[in-house]
């Protein structure tokens, strides 16, 4: 069996996330059971770069498998496209070394949150409608805050099961688009939550609702109850992961 990596893209709006969930779909369900297809009917596992949760997006994604069965790269990725739904868009086939990881190698994450400030139906499942306008000169330098952190307990969902909350942040930063405002941040790992608690937190900076002595003081409080509340999913999107061997 060949180890391949599959160079997806999704809109997760009507997905509980990537990860396979009990009478819920996922991501990760739609292209097992597509595979399992191709496969005679037999199960095909694949292993995601990592999670995303309920409603949240990806413009890119990387998963492996070890495909059981021999297919023409651009025969698998036509049918697999032609199989799923329109949600899920395979863009590239790629063979890897038998132990090439699609999550325990990945170096960097990067991640994308839009903000809308004018009400458009057409980007209302990808953006979050907020009309408002930001400080992002103070919201930028809570930025540089950001990266010189380590640990994010303060961003992360309560219960969970890491075993610490350390991140390296490479760099993290907002601009004005010509819709509203992007958000973008990379780094070799997050936490559950994290984006979502970091731009509900800078949004109350920018709101001039937080000072940056108060967001040093959220940073350090390592407690979730004293950061912002999380924006909606809808706003999120993987937006890039990096290998050392692609």
């Amino acid at each position: 069996m060949n180890r391949i990596f599959i160079k997806l893209a999704y809109k997760g709006t009507n997905f509980f996330g990537w990860q396979i969930q009990p009478n819920h779909p996922s991501v990760q369900s739609e292209i097992e059971s597509v595979l399992g297809k191709l496969n005679g009917g037999k199960e095909v596992k694949i292993t995601g770069c990592g999670r995303t949760d309920t409603g949240v997006h990806s413009s890119e994604y990387y998963a492996h498998c070890d495909l059981p069965f021999e297919m023409e790269k651009d025969q698998l990725i036509y049918k697999l496209n032609s199989m799923l739904p329109m949600d899920i868009v395979i863009q590239d086939i790629l063979e890897v070394e038998a132990e090439a990881h699609a999550r325990f190698d990945a170096t960097n994450r990067t991640y994308h949150y839009f903000i809308h400030q004018s009400k458009d139906p057409f980007i209302d499942e990808i953006s979050w409608y907020r009309k408002p306008d930001l400080d992002i000169e103070s919201m930028n330098k809570a930025c540089l805050m950001l990266v010189q952190h380590k640990d994010f307990e303060c961003f992360s969902k309560v219960k969970t099961d890491v075993t610490n909350f350390l991140c390296d942040i490479k760099n993290a930063i907002w601009i004005k688009s010509e819709k509203g405002y992007i958000f973008s941040i990379t780094a070799n790992r997050f936490l559950r939550n994290m984006v979502r608690a970091i731009v509900g937190t800078m949004i109350e900076i920018g709101e001039g609702r937080m000072s940056l002595e108060e967001f040093q003081i959220v940073l350090d409080s390592r407690n979730r109850s004293e950061a912002g509340q999380s924006v909606p999913a809808k706003g999120l999107f993987l937006a890039k992961i990096e290998y050392p061997y692609l």
